[in-house]
């Protein structure tokens, strides 16, 4: 799905599908993996599409996931305000409120860490929300 492409009305998650489709390879199939970690930590995600790209929500966002020629970046709507022990953030690092997760090719994401913090972008969120 090219950036700024009209989605005439499809689902969120049938954009998401059509987009790991078009990455194919290796960029693709990440994509498709962290989707499956973020559903797998907060079984009740919704899916949503904005700004051309994958987003991911729950009592507001938790992160959008874009693809570019040599990564793929996850960027958590509140990462600064995150615990990380594990150190998955790995760009935006400067910023007061944004951390992102950049995935190269053949780079493993620790599974276990990424959906922990996927639950502490969901709780920070339901405080928020409050």
């Amino acid at each position: 799905m090219k950036k700024g492409a009209p989605t005439n009305g499809e689902s969120p998650s049938r954009l998401i599908d059509a987009r790991i489709k078009e990455l194919d390879g290796w960029r693709g199939e990440t994509l498709a993996h962290v989707r499956a970690l973020i559903q797998q930590a907060d079984p009740d995600v919704i899916e949503e599409w904005k700004w051309s790209v994958p987003v991911w929500s729950h009592h507001g966002i938790i992160c959008t996931g874009e693809a570019y020629k040599a990564t793929v970046k996850l960027t958590f709507a509140k990462g600064a305000a995150l615990e990380d022990p594990t150190r998955l953030f790995n760009s935006s690092l400067e910023g007061n409120t944004r951390r992102a997760i950049d995935l190269r090719e053949g780079v493993e994401i620790d599974a276990e860490a990424f959906k922990t913090l996927i639950r502490a972008a969901v709780a920070l969120n339901r405080s928020s929300a409050k």
